[in-house]
């Protein structure tokens, strides 16, 4: 199996629904109660947290322009999936969304990729071609790509196309994924 080396330069760029948490079919996570982890997730970050020195969460939430969940009310779904995540012994450093519908203006919803940009702003030592994106859309993987990052697609099954490095499929296989230099 084709690993990728990483140093403790690189930083990991997760998207949240379908990696981090069960996706809502044709809907949202509007609440902490709707949230829930996807297998082994709460097991493997910290593995994760000792391999990145940086771990950030990128994840699009129309949701807020729709008018479903506040942006006071998603803070604290994201405020439980960090504490969480720091209980079971791993970290996430910091989380940014994009809260608008897609739209040509618009910067931050991948498959732009503004909240990369707000993470190099709180982060100034992340290199993005040091950086591992991983997501389960190719707006993901498009969204990683066009910083010439490492793209890692969650599927069921394993995926060939230009935009993808690698495929998994769930975050707990991520690690063997990984040779440390």
């Amino acid at each position: 199996m084709k690993k990728l080396k990483i140093d403790d330069a690189f930083t990991l760029f997760l998207d949240r629904d379908g990696v981090i948490n069960k996706n809502i079919d044709g809907g949202y996570v509007l609440s902490e109660e709707q949230f829930e982890f996807l297998p082994g997730v709460l097991e493997v970050m910290p593995k994760l947290a000792k391999l990145f020195p940086r771990i950030v969460v990128v994840t699009n939430q129309q949701c807020i322009a729709k008018g479903l969940l506040t942006e006071k009310e998603l803070d604290e779904i994201h405020h439980m999936m960090m504490n969480m995540v720091e209980l079971n012994g791993g970290r996430i450093d910091a989380v940014y969304y994009a809260p608008n519908f897609k739209s040509e203006e618009d910067r931050l919803r991948k498959p732009k990729n503004g909240m990369a940009f707000l993470a190099k702003a709180d982060f100034p030592e992340i290199v993005f071609q040091k950086s591992v994106m991983v997501g389960d859309k190719m707006s993901d993987m498009e969204f990683g790509k066009s910083l010439d990052m490492f793209t890692i697609l969650v599927s069921p099954a394993a995926v060939e196309d230009p935009w993808v490095d690698f495929s998994v499929r769930g975050l707990a296989e991520l690690p063997d994924l990984f040779e440390f230099s």
